[in-house]
């Protein structure tokens, strides 16, 4: 173990020896570009056509002239000619230098030039013998000096939290990378052509809230130095976007970032985007045809098909999603049924099911806690979980047979809770009343509790229209359909410990 570890400590000693030396190479040839008259850090250049193209259009390209840009990604030199891969946005071409061509200055100016250096060059489309399309070179620019080697065993699993760390390395050395974030995006304008077709209008409220409402959830405060009060980072703009169907508003939605002081994991980020949508005259039913409907419309733009793969598992987005109310779903999953009981008769049974409650914890926490245990992980193709108690669902309407329930659901696929929606409770009397229990939880210690909003009583009190909502989860989105099983996967820049 000794000598492993010793190994290891040497084997970084040498790498970081032979970095520094890489280091000094390339800010001598920084220095030589310098002393050439020539501006390692280049200026605006226009180029006439993309890697993509020429690859694509060369039959009609062949024989003329195309100017390119890009980062030289290999360099390969054989006597007085020499071939390195450019790489842009749209993807690799292959460049040939000659002597007799760049004539002997232009063609040492290859012997300042480094793999990662952006480049600019205008040059003869052509196939080489082996059939490769490839540019000659005419004319060379160097618009970027890179000062830094890029990785060589990028692909190790070491080199994960780098990944995660040093984004903008990861995108240039892993194409499939970028197609990872191409994907989010079209899945966002997706959602958004959606919306906007049936009379959704895209909306824009506050980050920074006066009271932390909208969700369950621990919020981040800060403090507004001029008018001397904390604020929070939004939760959720729900509570906003309601008020807006109070003002007359029929339907709205907004997409951004929500904010929650919680842990880190595979599926969590204390910074992340979701999608809240609201329907006047509308309720859970609605919301819940809505849900199945995106994802099987997203499912068909990207690929054709409503059934995809993730993980080496065929999962199948095509509507109607089955519906399974909460406390069925766990007497199916544990052989319990918590129908009907009150606080001290659920912890009990949770004491002799071995899971973990707190000492006070409520007949609802009990609920919660044996869904996470028993249901959840066998959750893996589409389903509503329906029907959740009042206690844990402070904003949902009760259910008219049951009034101890909400007509509440939660969408799962793949074991992850992907989106939460509800017939929306526009009741003022019944809401501050809720609010009030969700106080004197906080007041108990529990500082993932709703606070009391005075004014959005107010404004149920001036009449809001029935209304279904729902939100969405975008990052679990985006992992689903990018075959991704870390959120950090689909989130450009992931927050992480920061190193010592």
């Amino acid at each position: 173990m000794v000598n492993d570890q010793q190994h290891d400590l040497t084997e970084e000693f040498e790498e970081k020896e032979e970095l520094h030396e890489l280091l000094a190479v390339r800010r001598e040839k920084l220095q030589a570009l310098l002393d050439s008259g020539i501006d390692p850090f280049g200026e605006k250049f226009e180029r006439t056509h993309t890697a993509k193209e020429i690859l694509e259009h060369f039959e009609e390209l062949e024989e003329q002239n195309a100017t390119i840009s890009g980062r030289l990604m290999s360099m390969r030199t054989h006597g007085k000619a020499s071939f390195a891969d450019l790489m842009d946005h749209s993807g690799r071409i292959q460049l040939y230098f000659r002597v007799n061509t760049l004539g002997e200055k232009n063609y040492e100016l290859l012997q300042k030039i480094d793999i990662g250096d952006i480049v600019g060059i205008t040059g003869r489309i052509f196939r080489t013998r082996r059939g490769e399309i490839s540019v000659e070179v005419l004319e060379l620019k160097i618009l970027s000096k890179s000062l830094r080697p890029l990785p060589e065993k990028w692909h190790g699993l070491k080199d994960v939290d780098l990944r995660y760390r040093q984004r903008y390395v990861d995108l240039i050395v892993n194409p499939n990378v970028r197609e990872v974030f191409e994907t989010r995006s079209k899945i966002i304008q997706i959602m958004r052509n959606f919306l906007a077709d049936r009379g959704y209008i895209e909306v824009e409220t506050p980050m920074l809230h006066t009271i932390a409402g909208g969700a369950t959830a621990r919020p981040f405060t800060t403090h507004h130095n001029a008018l001397d009060m904390d604020l929070y980072l939004r939760i959720a703009p729900e509570l906003y976007l309601k008020r807006l169907l109070v003002g007359g508003f029929d339907r709205v939605f907004e997409m951004g970032k929500m904010f929650r002081n919680e842990g880190i994991s595979t599926k969590h980020n204390p910074e992340f985007t979701m999608c809240e949508l609201y329907m006047a005259y509308g309720d859970a039913s609605d919301m819940m045809k809505i849900t199945e409907d995106i994802y099987a419309h997203i499912a068909n733009e990207l690929f054709g098909t409503t059934k995809i793969t993730f993980q080496g598992q065929e999962i199948d987005l095509a509507p109607p999603w089955p519906r399974k109310p909460l406390l069925d779903a766990i007497k199916e999953y544990s052989g319990i049924d918590l129908k009907g009981l009150n606080d001290a008769q659920a912890r009990q049974i949770a004491k002799e099911k071995n899971i973990e409650v707190e000492e006070n914890a409520s007949y609802a926490n009990v609920v919660d806690e044996f869904f996470d245990a028993f249901v959840e992980p066998k959750l893996v193709q589409p389903i509503f979980i329906v029907d959740h108690p009042v206690e844990v669902s402070p904003l949902a309407k009760r259910k008219k047979d049951d009034p101890l329930l909400t007509d509440r659901f939660e969408p799962f696929i793949v074991t992850w809770e992907v989106a939460n929606g509800f017939t929306e409770l526009n009741d003022p009397i019944d809401q501050k009343g809720r609010f009030s229990d969700q106080v004197a939880q906080r007041e108990k210690g529990d500082d993932e509790a709703h606070m009391m909003d005075d004014d959005y009583i107010t404004a149920l009190e001036y009449g809001m229209p029935p209304a279904g909502g729902l939100g969405l989860g975008i990052d679990r989105m985006v992992m689903l359909f990018t075959d991704s099983p870390s959120i950090r996967d689909v989130l450009l820049f992931p927050h992480m410990r920061p190193r010592s």
